[in-house]
């Protein structure tokens, strides 16, 4: 089946791309320099950047992070939201963003640190993001993202390119 609205907005993602690479995170360095733990917060086709997001932080930031759906962050994981506890939400613009947007807002209420990508929370960090097709917006989120994450690992003193104890080539046995 054709999709021409889809099609149509493949035809731009290249040059987004170049755009999201060239949008300042910058205001979420700050409140993450410190941290030791977050949650990274997706919904959809959010939770795939999400995920990657976490494996970021955690290779090229040493900073532990867990990745969840705003669904299943209200099933446990929650409970060790507190004063101070950074948490980065992706809202891409489509039936997902409001549960993201319901799940920021209640995480501002308890005093978490919140930071998200894709939307305007009153008393989260808004970071600035391309919107696009719902569908391909979260490749714009995580373009962005990968900007912010070396520059947070240099704030942080690390090396995003030699990860400790990692190698280029995994061997299994």
């Amino acid at each position: 089946m054709q999709d021409a609205e889809l099609e149509d907005a493949l035809a731009a993602v290249p040059g987004q791309l170049a755009q999201a690479w060239q949008l300042e995170w910058s205001d979420a360095i700050e409140p993450l320099k410190a941290a030791e733990n977050l949650f990274v917060v997706g919904r959809g086709l959010g939770l795939g950047i999400a995920q990657e997001a976490a494996l970021k932080f955690k290779e090229t930031c040493g900073l532990h992070a867990e990745a969840f759906s705003s669904a299943e962050l209200r099933h446990g994981p929650i409970a060790l939201a507190r004063r101070g506890f950074p948490v980065l939400a992706f809202a891409q613009a489509d039936e997902t963003r409001g549960d993201v947007e319901l799940l920021a807002r209640e995480l501002v209420r308890v005093g978490a640190q919140v930071l998200v990508a894709g939307s305007d929370v009153p008393g989260a960090i808004a970071l600035p993001v391309i919107h696009a097709h719902p569908a391909l917006e979260p490749l714009l989120l995580i373009q962005s993202f990968y900007r912010f994450a070396e520059a947070l690992a240099g704030a942080r003193g690390c090396d995003p390119d030699r990860p400790p104890h990692l190698r280029k080539v995994t061997e299994t046995v």
